[in-house]
């Protein structure tokens, strides 16, 4: 009996060339990526290698020094991630990139902590010798240095890690040992006893470099210096005894610093005159210390602001004043014979009638102006009134012992009792005239965060202002290398030109046990540093096999040969930390130069192409390279100089553990991976203040998956892609010729940023390439292509094609941003091709370039867009299920018609059917009657769409949407389309899937 059971129709979902791919749509960067470096091992040096096979240009990137002393945090993977930018682009440039990370081990940091374990064994630092002090501290900073190295590779930075550079090497301190006597040896150095910046916490001078401002609190005085005797200019009366002996005021912010007064300073630009007060103010909880009749001289423009400070209620200016020639009793003079000198007045530019009363105390021992003023009126002698720990010496009268500055115990950093003992003693001698409080920015050590203070001592400067042997001084040889770098941003030059424009000499010694030394010998008649170049050599070669320990230990006759040990006094002083880092250059670049003689496997070149860091570092390393290198090469280290800005919360507020609002990046690289917080510095403009935390990792994690989507699609899209199958550019539809010219667009673009280090520049426009050209138009209109249309069809190769050509751009313009995604993106797809890092950018040939295809497809975006609301619309209100159930229909004029028959070979309707993606298109011209019943025939709404086309012709498009549901569907593509059936082999299926069923069929049987 025959079987009269109908067939079972075909399922036809195994015929469809659906993307396949084992690239997961989730990243699983924290578990892949330590995998994926692994797998690298030392790509730095393979990458090497490669280009120097190549013969690539040599680039070099010189690696400003962290501090060897704990975790990485935020700041630390910003700097170094852009780094990486710059060492990864540079390879896939095509350059061989020398770049040699590099640590800062000496200074106080360390000697804190190597001094808090000691006391924890109940030792004082006294108590311990200072070579096992400085042991300690080496091993401290060798234990931070391999913590650091292994939290910036997991991040994915490569550089030269095996060959790092410290500043603590034997070698690296008898470098900068030789280095220092460079300066010597031209005479740049002198010793100045002179006010300088002193941390009496620290016990030690600190650089401008060294210094951060913060707000404090700070008593304010206004104090009366009686006049003692007048200069032939002054009024006739003026010390007459029938009137009150006047009194000049001056006001300040450190009464501490009264006892080493020394002078006042006038303004001789400034207009003075001499007040007698007539009344004071009533009705007061306290009373005034001026009186009636008294007479102070101050300057005429804060006279009013002296008046109110004091209480006086009336005063009447009685004459005019020039200051030129008056001398002032001290104000302690009564209370002990040792203030019993005369203070004499001094013309000072540095004094301004902008606040305070227009006379300045001028204590010489406690403020650059102060000393420069006393030193130019003839003085010499500058007193010495504050010890290295911020105390009176003994000698000080009515003070000794007193503390300027606590640093011991709880209040370690707080003002001491020095503030308020003088101020005691001048209401008791009736010289305060009124007092306050105000709070202002005051200097504050970046190191232990405590105030500081101006204090004489003798310390070691290099002239900044003598003229060398060429004619130039530091100063102008360092602005000239500064108008010869450039800066990335540009603001960076003016920045940076205004500190060494007016910066005093440089202060390069320490009174610390933790650092290189000043090692040199100084001839005790004379003072002057001994000039012996054997000496020197004996002393360099000594710390290049001993360390600095070696200067310190060994007898003074083992380096001075012929000359009397008895006769030379050893500097025990160290070096300022920033001449340690800016002498790196010397060290880790030079000697591996050509002329250099080196002929080893990692080339540099001096000076080094590029300083990155953060925009402090104006006055910090970049200063000290530029100095460094002008004084001793007669120009800056650097070609160029990137500074970025600084990381702050969500809030745009300071990080701080304290407030707890800090981001670890370890914490980040856990959670989502180190390519989303290297994807994070990509997308923020560095070279301003950055925002980071939870909503904005969020937000890169989101444009990162979108990244991760459009990668996954070409590739599995591309699965089983071979050159066979590559179509050549004449035979491009328009649609593949409109993204090779976005391709072509791009690579210009992404070449351009990364040569100028706009990383920003790269990461925008291509994740806005995948998102919108991609994602959001191409994929979508050629889905249907990829998915039925036969292997060997045209349109098909076309698009696998030009994806082919999207995926080897893609994962080349990216790799320096998300290395390890794009590696395992390249890896998935080739996984006998290398590295992806190892790649240069694919040429772009510039007959991608189609300027005339980008106008057009600029023009459709309206018709587009226009099409797709009208389908959402239907779809919403529940008119269609979707776009493939639907058919519009245009009516325009000739020009827009013509315009759009130049769309492919296939027929218009149905090249405008795949970009609508509906399943048909009809196009009416308006011009032609025969079409004027059928669009009236067409039920619906029409949308007027305007169209610009290439002659400059403005044409509106109307557009109607018809619903096909009653219409059959093919069983294969779920179009609508009237040839559904016209196949008697496959009657389920549309013409075109029935073709390609049957193609399959074939090599399947």
């Amino acid at each position: 009996m025959a079987n009269d059971t109908p067939a079972a129709a075909r399922d036809y979902r195994d015929t469809v060339f659906l993307p396949e791919t084992p690239f997961p749509m989730r990243g699983g960067l924290p578990q892949k990526e330590p995998a994926i470096l692994e797998q690298w091992g030392d790509l730095y040096g393979d990458l090497r290698t490669l280009r120097q096979s190549q013969k690539a240009p040599l680039y070099v990137l010189h690696d400003g020094p962290p501090y060897a002393n704990g975790d990485i945090h935020i700041g630390h993977a910003l700097n170094k991630t852009l780094k990486d930018f710059v060492v990864r682009s540079r390879f896939l440039l095509g350059y061989d990139v020398d770049y040699v990370p590099g640590w800062d081990c000496h200074g106080l940091p360390i000697e804190w902590k190597i001094e808090e374990k000691f006391r924890t064994q109940g030792k004082r630092k006294d108590e311990v010798s200072k070579a096992a002090f400085r042991a300690a501290c080496r091993e401290y900073a060798t234990g931070w240095i391999d913590v650091q190295r292994e939290q910036f590779k997991r991040l994915g930075v490569i550089g030269d890690w095996d060959n790092r550079y410290a500043t603590m090497d034997f070698g690296t301190e008898a470098a900068i040992v030789q280095e220092f006597h460079k300066f010597k040896t031209l005479g740049q150095l002198y010793r100045g006893s002179k006010p300088v910046m002193w941390s009496p916490v620290e016990r030690t001078a600190l650089a401008d470099a060294e210094i951060e401002y913060h707000d404090h609190v700070s008593p304010t005085v206004w104090v009366k210096f009686p006049v003692a005797a007048a200069g032939d200019d002054q009024p006739d009366d003026l010390l007459a005894f029938r009137h009150a002996t006047p009194s000049i005021v001056i006001w300040t912010t450190t009464p501490w610093t009264l006892p080493a007064n020394r002078a006042i300073s006038y303004g001789p630009e400034i207009a003075y005159g001499l007040y007698e007060v007539t009344a004071m103010e009533t009705g007061l909880e306290f009373e005034p210390w001026a009186k009636p009749g008294e007479r102070f001289i101050v300057a005429d423009k804060l006279a009013d602001d002296v008046r109110k400070a004091a209480k006086i209620a009336e005063w009447t200016r009685i004459d005019a004043i020039n200051p030129s020639g008056l001398e002032c009793a001290h104000p302690l003079a009564p209370l002990h014979p040792g203030y019993g000198f005369a203070v004499p007045l001094l013309a000072g530019d540095h004094v301004t009638d902008d606040a305070g009363t227009g006379f300045v105390h001028t204590a010489p021992g406690h403020g650059a102006d102060d000393f420069e003023v006393w030193k130019a009126h003839g003085h010499h002698e500058v007193p010495d009134t504050v010890d290295p720990d911020g105390a009176y010496y003994d000698h000080v009268p009515l003070f000794a012992g007193l503390k300027v500055l606590e640093t011991e115990g709880k209040k370690t950093g707080k003002f001491g009792p020095a503030n308020g003992a003088v101020m005691d003693r001048l209401i008791e001698v009736g010289a305060l005239l009124a007092r306050g409080r105000m709070e202002h920015s005051y200097p504050h050590s970046w190191r232990s965060r405590a105030p500081v203070i101006f204090r004489n001592t003798p310390q070691w400067f290099i002239r900044m202002d003598e003229e060398l042997a060429g004619g130039d001084t530091l100063r102008e040889i360092a602005l000239r290398a500064i108008d010869d770098t450039a800066f990335h941003p540009a603001a960076g030059k003016n920045r940076i030109r205004a500190m060494v424009e007016g910066r005093p000499d440089w202060l390069i010694s320490r009174q610390r046990a933790w650092g290189t030394p000043l090692a040199m010998f100084v001839d005790k008649q004379t003072g002057q540093p001994l000039h012996d170049a054997e000496v020197d050599a004996r002393i360099v070669e000594a710390v290049r096999t001993g360390g600095a320990d070696a200067w310190f230990d060994t007898p003074d006759a083992d380096f001075l040969g012929a000359h009397d040990p008895a006769r030379y006094e050893k500097v025990e002083d160290i070096l300022d930390v920033w001449f340690d880092s800016g002498c790196t250059h010397a060290f880790t670049l030079e000697p591996r130069t050509a002329e250099a003689g080196y002929t080893g496997d990692r080339p540099s070149h001096w000076p080094a192409d590029l300083y990155l860091e953060g925009s402090d570092q104006h006055r910090g390393w970049f200063q000290s390279n530029l100095l460094e290198g002008s004084g001793t090469r007669g120009r800056a280290p650097y070609r160029a100089v990137l500074t970025h800005g600084f990381t702050q919360d969500e809030n745009g507020e300071k990080m701080s553990k304290s407030k707890g609002n800090t981001v670890d990046p370890a914490v980040v690289i856990k959670e989502s991976g180190a390519d989303i917080l290297r994807l994070w510095v990509a997308l923020v403009d560095y070279a301003e203040d950055q925002r980071i935390g939870k909503q904005i990792l969020q937000t890169t994690v989101d444009a990162y998956r979108k990244l991760r989507n459009t990668v996954r699609y070409l590739l599995g899209a591309l699965n089983g892609f071979e050159e066979a199958e590559r179509l050549p550019l004449d035979q491009m539809p328009p649609l593949e010729r409109f993204i090779l010219h976005r391709l072509w667009e791009l690579d210009g673009q992404v070449r351009a940023a990364y040569a100028d280090y706009r990383f920003q520049d790269v990461v925008r426009p291509v994740l806005e390439f995948c998102s919108g050209d991609l994602s959001a138009l191409y994929f979508d209109i050629r889905k249907d292509s990829l998915y039925c249309d036969r292997p060997d069809a045209v349109r098909r190769r076309a698009a696998r094609t030009v994806m082919d050509e999207v995926f080897l751009r893609l994962t080349a313009w990216l790799a320096p941003l998300t290395p390890f995604t794009m590696e395992e993106a390249w890896t998935t797809r080739f996984p006998e091709g290398g590295s992806n890092c190892a790649r240069v950018i694919p040429e772009t040939p510039d007959a991608w370039r189609n300027d005339e295809e980008a106008e057009r497809w600029g023009q459709l975006h309206f018709l587009i867009e226009t099409a797709m609301g009208a389908l959402e619309n239907a779809r919403r209100e529940k008119v269609i299920g979707g776009g493939l159930d639907a058919k519009i229909v245009l009516l325009t004029g000739s020009p827009v018609s013509n315009f759009l028959n130049n769309l492919g070979e296939n027929s218009v309707e149905q090249e405008l059917a795949d970009l609508f993606r509906v399943s048909r298109v009809r196009l009416l011209d308006i011009d032609n009657p025969k079409y004027q019943d059928e669009w009236l025939s067409v039920t619906g709404e029409a949308f007027a769409v305007p169209v610009t086309i290439s002659t400059g012709v403005d044409a509106p498009v109307k557009m109607k949407l018809i619903p096909l549901l009653a219409e059959p569907k093919c069983a294969r593509s779920w179009r609508r389309v009237p040839d559904v059936g016209s196949d008697p082999d496959y009657p389920e299926l549309s013409a075109r899937d029935a073709d390609a069923v049957r193609w399959l069929d074939a090599r399947a049987g």
